[in-house]
């Protein structure tokens, strides 16, 4: 409940670069007034951290969850595009998202997906065509158009995705964009046609073009995807067209940090505190027109006290007046979901050993050698490789002596062939791993030192209609997350879940071998053929530079 207060700190004044003690009062959920006074006081007082991009399906935590760990970190907000959902439940997931997240003190600031499916080439299970982007963004609910992934069709003018971006200017909001390794004038032909940000920019060179060109340039640091390093040396010079987010966090790392890690680390790259929190605070506030407040006399009272400007380490968070976190303890009450309002999208059958053969003549094998995918630890681009792999009676199989693994997605929306490829980097010695998180169709994604585990992980998601697994049926150990909820999320305790991730983590790293920093949260991306440069999907292996086939299932 909001009480009337009055709270005396440091006041961070960002737009004037100015820190001075004051008297805070609020009554009803709003900023009544700011004073100074004379005497010292403790800790420094600064607008609420807002991610300005994530897909908060990718906690595997309902919206109410999410904000419930959130807080604690000083996370006031967020631009919250719920295309995961959407891809598999259409409409109904998005509205799910929304009415969930009105349940807690928290603001969430949802998009209007702007690419379900993301391409034709997967298969989703839901459409969302502009008639239905048009009535998202006539909501209040919706602040933006989500990431337009589909830059080709932005660049050669395709009709039904330059409508989308014409209805959100009609309805004055803003278009998120999605354009990996996009530079010169490929880039500002995408820009000028309405895109204002980026958040998959993964070199210095290639943010600096996008600025140059117009576009606001988001510093994502996520649980797989890392791009703050190579970004980082922007800040200084452009701190006022960049934004911190996270895209994807996983429960474990939501428990660590969240949007303060980013400003810790800006400031110790000795970027100025004021820059750093205009970054983290101010701008997306700003370009997405939130309803968050920004420590101004008649503000909503969206705050937060920290106890320096160096290692923002967050002592309480107050959202309109209320105290929402208080030294590492979250007060914001979970949320009992109704059992009919769970929803989900999956059908499919249990696969067989037999089902994950894959034949030369299935396969391109040239002079020896077959297209890998090499997954990058901490980035979500992959690189294509060649090489050779073991064969076995006319069978394409796995090498886990030279890490080459076999890859499969299954259909989870209908019963289809099963697409199968290889590779390279999740280090597996033992066992495999299962995941119903597969962007963006979220279909069922594994990777595996042998086809019988393989399927004993891919048996234990379908069992659960959604989830991660971890096998080792040598040893007959199996670990399974489920995920209720289209696959993708779970509304149990977040901190439970943080800790039922952690260990089926480190069972994976430990005890199969997996050699990567996030190894779900790579597999995650190994279906998403919007980033390249070789993935996955359950029609086939994908080129991504040339947006077509490289082995299609039959």
């Amino acid at each position: 409940m909001t009480q009337d207060f009055s709270i005396k700190g440091n006041i961070v004044d960002i737009k004037n670069k100015r820190v001075f003690a004051a008297e805070l009062a609020v009554e009803n959920g709003r900023i009544k007034s700011i004073i100074p006074v004379s005497e010292a006081v403790d800790g420094f007082i600064t607008p609420g951290f807002v991610d300005a991009h994530v897909h908060v399906e990718s906690s595997m935590l309902i919206p109410s969850e999410f904000a419930r760990m959130a807080v604690v970190h000083g996370t006031v907000g967020t631009v919250s595009d719920p295309h995961e959902i959407a891809n598999v439940c259409g409409m109904e997931g998005v509205r799910f998202m929304i009415d969930n997240g009105k349940q807690v003190p928290f603001k969430f600031n949802f998009g209007a997906p702007s690419c379900v499916p993301a391409t034709g080439f997967e298969t989703a299970g839901a459409v969302l065509d502009s008639n239905d982007v048009e009535t998202l963004l006539k909501s209040d609910d919706i602040k933006y158009l989500s990431e337009m992934m589909n830059f080709p069709g932005v660049l050669f003018g395709d009709e039904e995705v330059h409508r989308k971006i014409a209805l959100a200017k009609q309805y004055n909001k803003p278009v998120d964009g999605h354009a990996p390794g996009l530079r010169g004038e490929d880039a500002r032909k995408y820009i000028a046609a309405g895109i204002s940000t980026d958040h998959e920019c993964f070199t210095a060179d290639e943010a600096l073009d996008k600025l140059n060109h117009g576009m606001k340039i988001l510093v994502r640091e996520g649980s797989a995807a890392k791009n703050f390093d190579a970004l980082a040396v922007l800040l200084d010079e452009h701190y006022r067209n960049m934004m911190f987010c996270c895209d994807d966090k996983h429960p474990d790392s939501l428990l660590i940090n969240h949007i303060n890690d980013h400003c810790a680390r800006a400031v110790a790259l000795g970027v100025d505190a004021f820059k750093v929190l205009e970054v983290a605070c101010v701008n997306p506030v700003e370009h997405y027109k939130l309803d968050i407040g920004l420590l101004q006399e008649g503000d909503p009272a969206d705050f937060i006290i920290l106890e320096d400007l160096v290692h923002f380490k967050v002592k309480q968070t107050y959202i309109n007046g209320q105290l929402v976190a208080d030294n590492g303890v979250s007060l914001i009450a979970p949320v009992e979901l109704e059992a009919e309002t769970l929803i989900n999208n999956f059908s499919c059958s249990n696969i067989s050993v037999a089902d994950l053969a894959l034949h030369t003549n299935e396969y391109p094998v040239l002079g020896g050698d077959v297209p890998v995918i090499e997954a990058l630890d901490g980035q979500l681009i992959t690189n294509r490789l060649l090489l050779p792999v073991h064969i076995q009676d006319d069978e394409l199989v796995s090498d886990p002596a030279n890490d080459i693994l076999k890859i499969v997605v299954v259909n989870r929306y209908n019963q289809a062939p099963v697409a199968k490829s290889f590779i390279k980097n999740f280090g597996l010695k033992a066992g495999a791993i299962a995941s119903s998180v597969a962007h963006d169709s979220h279909n069922i994604v594994a990777v595996g030192i042998n086809d019988t585990e393989i399927a004993a992980a891919v048996n234990l998601v379908i069992a659960a209609k959604g989830g991660l697994s971890a096998v080792d049926t040598s040893k007959s150990i199996e670990h399974i997350i489920s995920l209720p909820i289209a696959g993708l999320m779970t509304a149990e305790n977040g901190y439970a879940v943080a800790e039922k991730y952690t260990i089926i983590d480190l069972f994976v790293k430990e005890q199969l071998g997996s050699t990567l920093r996030s190894p779900f949260m790579t597999l995650s991306f190994m279906a998403l053929l919007v980033i390249p440069h070789l993935k996955l999907s359950d029609k086939g292996l994908f080129d991504g530079d040339s947006f077509s086939f490289v082995n299609e299932v039959n």
